[in-house]
């Protein structure tokens, strides 16, 4: 059985994009169980939650900002970024929105620490975001890096890395240390279905429909990869239907679905997967 005193744990958000909400859900489950985290790991969208609560934002507040936040208005497209930058959308608007929420924090300001993880397409490996290593770096500009949803948003270059989604990254980039002292970790991945949709391509320029809907495909089948045997004892997936990590035309009640999604499964799997794994420390 779990005690009191050994209930800090490092929550993983693993990707998700536009299905923040669902990890809101999850955070509210963890904190009604009465876990702690100083160390809170982010990729892709769930770097986007990580980063709030890991900057002192109430949960409330952050499930107000996720419902009430139009995410198409981070959304454009242009051939020409296409063309020189690989996305249809420079993501511009959304670094800007993030800086503006954080008050334009670095790693070295939160009160949390925070671990950001996004992939370099140069190298193929992990880069990691967070005070030890990038103390100086906005917040921003590292949840930027590991959004770079591959053809939809830019790819930008930082160092001598070439920034793309975390999302695609390994497994084994994730179950890290990331407390440094053996604090047990928890990864939470969202898994989407997929589901045949009305061809519905714009009449003027069909490539940018097609181009959504390869974006779509490959976001959801990086989604549905199987957990390594390795790392099942501290993973807990979240299927959360059809609704697509780039649907960023969601609903409101889509988005309280997906928290309530998050919530539910949390409460009802972290205490098994968790139990087992505070027996074993």
């Amino acid at each position: 059985m779990l005690n009191k005193a050994d209930k800090e744990i490092v929550p993983i958000f693993s990707g998700g994009g536009t299905r923040l909400s669902c990890y809101i859900g999850i955070l509210q489950a963890l904190l009604e169980m009465g876990f702690r985290f100083r160390h809170l790991v982010g990729v892709s969208g769930g770097s986007i939650v990580a980063a709030l609560y890991a900057a002192g934002w109430s949960l409330a507040d952050i499930k107000a900002l996720a419902l009430h936040t139009d995410f198409k208005q981070f959304w454009s497209f242009s051939f020409t970024s296409l063309l020189r930058t690989g996305g249809l959308c420079n993501g511009n608007k959304l670094e800007a929105w993030l800086d503006k929420q954080l008050q334009g924090a670095t790693f070295a300001d939160l009160p949390h620490d925070l671990h950001v993880l996004a992939t370099d397409i140069n190298g193929g490996g992990p880069v990691v975001f967070n005070r030890l290593l990038t103390p100086t770096l906005k917040v921003s500009k590292a949840i930027r890096f590991s959004m770079s949803i591959p053809l939809f948003f830019s790819f930008q270059a930082f160092e001598n890395h070439i920034m793309t989604d975390g999302v695609i990254l390994s497994e084994d980039a994730l179950h890290h240390d990331w407390s440094g002292c053996g604090v047990p970790l928890i990864c939470f991945r969202l898994k989407s279905d997929t589901e045949a949709q009305p061809v519905k391509t714009s009449r003027y320029l069909p490539l940018v429909s097609y181009i959504y809907m390869l974006i779509r495909t490959f976001m959801s089948a990086v989604s549905r990869e199987y957990v390594h045997a390795e790392h099942w004892h501290n993973t807990i997936v979240i299927n959360t239907g059809a609704v697509s990590s780039v649907d960023f035309a969601m609903s409101q009640q889509q988005k309280q679905q997906l928290f309530n999604t998050g919530y539910e499964t949390a409460m009802s799997i972290v205490p098994l997967k968790l139990g087992a794994l505070f027996t074993a420390v």
